[in-house]
């Protein structure tokens, strides 16, 4: 089982910036692993905001919720990821969730989820 914790959301002002971090335990069981950030805001369906691939060579964001203030990059620690995010907005008030996308050692492909940091962006 891979536990999924996110840590690093806050309240802020608009036009600042925070970084959550998203940190996975028991990747053992995977054959590889890749994780990505959703969030969810009150009373909207989660969305993608951004993912890493697998061996974590190239990102995949979503530009039309983030237009280029959001990057998401992985930590020293392999099983650390990170989103950056910069310029934040009352839009961007969300609860924040990292998603680790597993590759089981048997073959089968699993999901998990964290608990969520929550970000709240004042105007």
């Amino acid at each position: 089982q891979v536990q999924v914790v996110e840590s690093g959301g806050a309240t802020v002002q608009a036009g600042g910036f925070l970084r959550l971090s998203c940190v996975a335990h028991g990747l053992a069981i995977c054959r590889t692993s890749a994780p990505a950030w959703y969030r969810e805001a009150p009373g909207k369906e989660r969305e993608f905001v951004a993912s890493l691939t697998t061996n974590m060579d190239s990102n995949t964001t979503n530009e039309d919720s983030t237009q280029g203030r959001f990057t998401i990059f992985r930590g020293v620690a392999t099983n650390t990821a990170y989103l950056q995010m910069n310029s934040l907005r009352p839009e961007d008030t969300a609860m924040y969730y990292c998603k680790i996308t597993c590759l089981t050692l048997a073959g089968a492909w699993s999901y998990y989820w964290g608990q969520g940091t929550r970000v709240t962006v004042s105007s």
